[in-house]
């Protein structure tokens, strides 16, 4: 069986690229949905009935565990959905957690960056107020990445302007870890580096989210069943078109050319 993959759109594929090193003898299904793309401008009430009919779509591909690779669709709909689905829900975090243990002992912050949904929503504000004691988190939205992710803009020249300006706001000394919450973030790895002290970590959730799928296909006994064999839908669209397969071929190509 195999295993769906759901992003608002193409943001996932950062994840994906990680199950496919962790994961090689597997197969994918992988659902973006461009049609509502993207998530965190709209209310949370449309955006869980979008997250709901995509992963509805994608159980009856006959898969034995969904990842939504959406912080998103994570901080929106995750519980919902483990209550409806009798399959391995596995959902995505912005890295909080590891982000602030990095800071026990250093006294500096730590920049979450998210889209503006996942960061207003009570999952994350709970996560962060149980775990930041002292005050160290601070948070940025970049809707703008989000964008320039599904034109599969990534030239230097046009984001770089962007991310400077976004994060001009704050003194990026005073930072020891800025986590990207979404997943389209991972995308820009090397343009936060470009823009960021040295000793300034950049981490995002998706390796965990991964090795949380790996212990659950272990526990059910239903790993290493596939070939590392990947089918895309575009909003319940199977793509077989040669042009669009190729612009998922160039994310796959970015992420190998990121070295972070």
């Amino acid at each position: 069986m195999q295993i769906g993959f759901f992003d608002s759109g193409v943001g996932g594929i950062t994840v994906l690229h990680d199950a496919l090193k962790i994961l090689p003898n597997e197969d994918y299904v992988y659902y973006a949905d461009t049609l509502n793309v993207p998530y965190g401008p709209k209310p949370k009430d449309q955006v869980k009935k979008y997250i709901f009919a995509a992963v509805d779509f994608i159980v009856k591909q006959q898969v034995k565990a969904v990842v939504i690779a959406c912080n998103t669709a994570t901080s929106v709909a995750i519980e919902d959905l483990r209550v409806k689905y009798d399959i391995p829900i596995i959902g995505m975090e912005p890295a909080v957690k590891p982000a602030v243990e990095k800071n026990k002992n250093v006294n500096k912050r730590v920049l979450v960056t998210a889209t503006a949904l996942t960061l207003k929503e009570k999952k994350l504000k709970n996560l962060i107020t149980k775990l930041d004691n002292r005050h160290i988190v601070d948070l940025l939205p970049l809707p703008g990445l989000v964008q320039f992710a599904e034109k599969i803009e990534f030239r230097d020249e046009v984001v770089l302007p962007y991310l400077e300006e976004q994060l001009s706001q704050f003194d990026l000394r005073q930072y020891e870890t800025i986590v990207l919450g979404c997943t389209h973030f991972s995308f820009y790895k090397d343009m936060f580096r470009k823009l960021l002290p040295v000793h300034t970590a950049i981490i995002d959730g998706n390796m965990g989210t991964i090795k949380n799928l790996k212990r659950y296909l272990e526990k059910m006994q239903t790993i290493n069943e596939g070939k590392g064999n990947v089918i895309f839908y575009n909003s319940g669209v199977r793509i077989d078109d040669k042009e669009k397969l190729a612009n998922y071929s160039k994310l796959f190509k970015r992420l190998d050319s990121i070295s972070v």
